[in-house]
Order: C-alpha cells, then structure tokens, then sequence
C-alpha cells in the first residue's frame, strides 16, 4: 500500500513539472515558425539593410566614387570632382544625396568620410530620419517566451524547484526505506523510482526545450548576408581608400577643423599633432591660391599688357 501511494504521487508531481515544460515547448514552436516566416517575407532595400550593419556611411561613398561624384586620394581625403560640384547633379538615393551635400559642404578643403559620419549633425540627422522612416515598415517580431524579464514568474520558478527538491528527497527516503513485498508491490516501486529519475532530467528537458526551438536571428542573418551593391562593385584599390576614409575620424576635418596653437616646448606627441594639423590647413590653403592664381593669369592673358606711363 506504501508503495503503492508513493508512485501515485511521484506521478503526479512529475505530470506537474513536465506539464510547463511541455506547453513551454509548444508556444515557443509556435513563435518561432512565426518568426521565421515573418521574417522570410522582409524586403530589406540595400541601404536600410547596410544601416542595419551600421555601414551605411560606407555604401553611400562607395556610390559616389562609382558614379564620379568624389574622389578619394591615397590618404582617405575626399575631394569632389566637377560632376560633384555642379548643383545640379545629385544621386537619387537620399543617402548618398545626403553624403554628397555634406562633402560639398566642406569643398574645396579635404575631409574624410569618416569625419562626416561621426561629426558632422546634418549629416547623421539624415541618417536617423532615414532609418526611423524605414524600421516603421518592418513587422513587429514576437518575442521567444520565457522567465526573462518577468520577475513574477522567475520567484515563482525558483520556488516550485526548492519544493520539488524537498519533495524528491522525502520520496527518495521513504522508498529506499521501503520493503516491498511481492511483485505487484515491486512493481510500484518502479514506477514511483522512475518518477524520480525523470524529475532529475526536469532541469535537462528545459534547456533542451530552449536550445531546439531558439530561432535565432533571423533577421539579423538576412541583413548580413550580402554586402551592399556598391560596395561590392568597388575594384581593390577604390575598396581601400573608401575604408581608409571612412576609419579617419580625425586627419582630414574640413572647414570646420579648428588648430590650436600651444607654445609649449615639452609638448613631444601633441607638437607632432599640431605639425600633422598644420601642414594640412598649409596644403588646402595652397590648393585654394593655386587656383586664384590661375584665374588671375588667365584674366590677364585677356585683357592684354598694361601699357608704359609717360614720363
């Protein structure tokens, strides 16, 4: 009878521990299926998907550079070219466009795409509005169910385990101490010594649950999985100077670079930083008066010599 009664309810305990577990198994198939398939019907256009790899900056110049807007010398500097320069010309895509009016912004000094994508606001204000217009078109992907965030249901979870182990230790006492007389009564033992065992794997049988139905990220995979047109359209050597470019957050700075000049003579790495600052600001400057000089010979060339004052 002892016997008996005691697999009675170590059945019954063990239908209450797997019964969670089991629906626990089902909602998360069902979200997941869900999930997979919501995310299998996401269109994502190419630069939505490059800024969700946070390489947007990088696809937009590398556009540029493709259709003749930019040009990107050996040390990451932007220059644009006479198609950059006419107003008249601008891409169609509003982040390339975007790209292209901040570097115009900056012209003729050098600037690097890097410096545009941390610095400048215009420019990322474009970005941020771009991408709060194109994340309002994706669905809303369910959540996996579980205990994380729900602190109701973690207190209750670590509970019902502490009673569970009490449980099992007095089940396991009073059938180790049992005498079993008969077969029938062997046989019930059996069965409540299984019970025990199968409320041992309880813990098993959850993680298990989580590991074979834990979709992913499915989304995130379909964002990395190719790498933007115009980037890859790119020869080796573009592809070089357009990272070179977008990693200088600091050499090339535009007009809006400001140097600042310290008399100190101790100064050792920060002197070679000014230096650094300084022979660039001297070779956008030179940039700038070859090019009035250049102008000043031709309207001379048209209007003639100056004739000799009389004496």
């Amino acid at each position: 009878m002892r016997q008996f009664a005691l697999a009675i309810l170590v059945s019954a305990v063990t239908a209450a521990v797997y019964a969670p577990i089991g629906l626990l198994w089902w909602r998360r198939a069902r979200v997941r299926g869900r999930r997979l398939r919501l995310v299998a019907a996401v269109e994502l256009e190419p630069y939505h998907s490059a800024l969700l790899r946070q390489e947007a900056t990088e696809a937009a110049a590398s556009e540029l550079v493709l259709d003749g807007y930019l040009r990107i010398d050996e040390e990451g500097a932007a220059f644009l070219t006479g198609q950059g320069r006419d107003p008249a010309r601008t891409p169609a895509h509003p982040l390339p466009a975007a790209l292209l009016e901040a570097v115009r912004r900056h012209d003729p000094e050098p600037v690097s795409i890097g410096w545009i994508d941390g610095c400048d606001e215009d420019y990322r204000e474009r970005l941020r509005a771009y991408r709060r217009e194109r994340d309002a078109l994706l669905p809303d992907i369910p959540r996996m169910p579980g205990a994380e965030g729900n602190l109701l249901l973690a207190c209750g979870s670590c509970v019902g385990i502490a009673l569970v182990m009490l449980f099992w230790l007095l089940a396991g006492a009073l059938l180790v101490t049992g005498r079993p007389q008969g077969p029938r009564e062997w046989a019930w033992t059996a069965v409540a010594a299984l019970g025990l065992a199968a409320l041992l794997l309880a813990e098993k049988a959850t993680r298990v649950v989580r590991e074979r139905t834990e979709p992913g990220d499915p989304l995130g995979d379909l964002v990395r999985s190719e790498a933007h047109p115009a980037f890859a359209a790119l020869d080796e050597e573009q592809r070089t100077v357009v990272l070179l470019s977008i990693g200088d957050r600091h050499t090339w700075r535009g007009t809006d670079a400001v140097v600042h000049e310290e008399a100190d003579d101790e100064g050792g790495e920060d002197d070679d930083e000014w230096l650094d600052e300084k022979v660039w600001w001297e070779d956008a400057y030179e940039y700038r008066a070859s090019d009035e000089d250049m102008d000043e010979d031709e309207s001379g060339a048209a209007t003639g010599p100056t004739p000799p004052s009389s004496g």
